[in-house]
This record gives C-alpha cells, sequence and structure tokens, in this order.
C-alpha cells in the first residue's frame, strides 16, 4: 500500500508520518509548497507521478476567527481542496481520506451526542467551508473515507493544550471557557482508527472522537493537575472573549458507529490526555 499525506506539517500529518516511518510503510507527505491542493492542475501532476493507493488529505484551513475575514481562503483550502484531490482521486482510482469538523453542527441538539444521521447546520465561516469539502468528496466519488474530528491534540502548536500551556506562563491566572463542551480527539486515536477503517475496506462518513466529552474549562483542569501546574482557573462564557467567529455551545460527537463497525473500545479523551502528556517533548 503506497499513501500520500498531504499537509505535512500540521499535527494530525505528524501523527500519520510517525506511525508510517515505525512500520516502514510507503509514503511521500508533502507540505503546502510542494502539493497545494488549491491548485487543480497541481494536484493532477501529483497525483498521476505518485500513483498513490490511498490520498489521506491532512490539508486545511482551521483559523476559525480568521476565516471570518479570510472566507475565500478556506473555502480554497476546505472546499475547493477536496474537491480536486477526490477529482485526481477519481481519474487515478486512488482511495481518498478526508478530514471534517464538530462544526458543521450549530449546538442546539437537545438529547445525547452528535450522529452522521443529525442535520447539520454550521455556524461560521470555517465550519461552512469543512462541510463544503465533505459535500465535494461525497458528490465526487462513490468510495471515500470521510471522518469528522473535533478538539484534535498532537504534536504541535495550533491545538489548545499548546495554547493552555503558553498562556499558563503567561498569565497569573487563566479565563476558560465553561459553555463549549466537544470531545477532545488526539492524533494517535486518528490514525489508529483510520488505518483500521482502511484494513476493514470501510466507506463513507463517520465520526472519529475519544470517548465522552467534557467542557474546555475541565479539560484545562485536568491538563494542568495532570502535570502538577498550579494556576488558578476561572471559568467564563464563550461571550466574554467577543470572537469573531460563533461557535457552537455543544458540539460533541458519538463514535459509536465506527467503534461497532471495527469493533473498537476507543480511549476516553482523558486517557488520550495521559498517553500524550507522558510524551513531555511534545507537549513544549
Amino acid at each position: 500500500m503506497k499513501y500520500l499525506i498531504t499537509g505535512r506539517n500540521g499535527q494530525l500529518a505528524r501523527a500519520f508520518i510517525r506511525r508510517f516511518e515505525k512500520e516502514s510503510a510507503n509514503f511521500t507527505a508533502l507540505n503546502e509548497s510542494q502539493c497545494d491542493i488549491t491548485n487543480g492542475n497541481a494536484v493532477l501532476d501529483i497525483v498521476g507521478s505518485l500513483r498513490p493507493d490511498v490520498i489521506i488529505n491532512c490539508a486545511a484551513y482551521n483559523l476559525v476567527d480568521k476565516a471570518e475575514q479570510e472566507h475565500e481562503t478556506a473555502l480554497a483550502v476546505n472546499a475547493a481542496g477536496p474537491r480536486h484531490l477526490a477529482y485526481a482521486a477519481k481519474k487515478y482510482r486512488v482511495f481518498l481520506v478526508h478530514f471534517g469538523t464538530d462544526y458543521v453542527f450549530d449546538g442546539l441538539k437537545q438529547n445525547g451526542l452528535y450522529t452522521e444521521d443529525d442535520a447539520v447546520n454550521p455556524l461560521n465561516a470555517y465550519g461552512k467551508s469543512k462541510l463544503g469539502g465533505e459535500k465535494m468528496v461525497q458528490e465526487s466519488l462513490d468510495s471515500y473515507l470521510i471522518f469528522r474530528l473535533s478538539w484534535v491534540f498532537g504534536e504541535g502548536t495550533q491545538n489548545f493544550i499548546h495554547k493552555l500551556l503558553e498562556w499558563s506562563k503567561q498569565t497569573e491566572y487563566l479565563k476558560i471557557t465553561c459553555d463549549e463542551f466537544s470531545v477532545p480527539t488526539y492524533t494517535n486515536t486518528v490514525v489508529d482508527v483510520t488505518l483500521k477503517a482502511l484494513e476493514g475496506n470501510l466507506t463513507g462518513l463517520y465520526h472519529l472522537t475519544n470517548r465522552d466529552f467534557c467542557s474546555r474549562y475541565e479539560w484545562a483542569k485536568f491538563v494542568l493537575n495532570a502535570l502538577g501546574i498550579q494556576k488558578f482557573i476561572r471559568p467564563v462564557s464563550v461571550d466574554t472573549f467577543n470572537l469573531p467567529a460563533k461557535r457552537p455551545g455543544f458540539s460533541a460527537m458519538s463514535n459509536g458507529k465506527i467503534s461497532d463497525l471495527l469493533s473498537l473500545q476507543i480511549q476516553s479523551w482523558e486517557e488520550a490526555v495521559r498517553s500524550f502528556l507522558s510524551e513531555g517533548k511534545r507537549v513544549s
């Protein structure tokens, strides 16, 4: 099996790269300058040249607030990019794995976690661009994998844990939102489940998260306690920060469907965070 990974500098791509290097897999990982997914002709040339069996699309525009102003850029990467990859995948008979987000939901569900059958209604430009990417893949291909992720953390700086630790060094006390709920999801979990799904020849759209859910406030307390960092955290409303992009208050998704199909018991978010924090070099 030969893999092509896009967005190689992101935290999710890094996790796939580590796994493939460990297993001596046949893969090529390209960064934005090497494979600009917003350029359809370039994507065709690269896929046609490399002829992978599987494309794992880790390239994404994930600056949620900036997307409100840079919505065209967000659409180019998150919607047009997957369309170009899907077109190339169809032309060269390559299987495409794409990643979505819990921000396709509006947070208004009254009972239970979000499932794959729930209606989508993104509240911000980022969520709309990511939903556009899902639709592009679904409309272009008969066979694919789309995994919706939430609150992803792993090696890198574009995640809540890294930001939290930076904030803890800079301020006497922290303000963390207590009215945003979702599921912290470890990049290693995403890699594990994705590869098992490929091995099992699964196709379709699934929610891929760790188990259970929490608020950002609960997540922050857990991380600092686990690291022995003494810092006062004040729970506040997300409205306190007057952010440009509106967020869903509750966007926690159920991983029940993918867990049942693959007969998996996916780690809880607490277990996943402990695993990540035990690898201290990746927290700094």
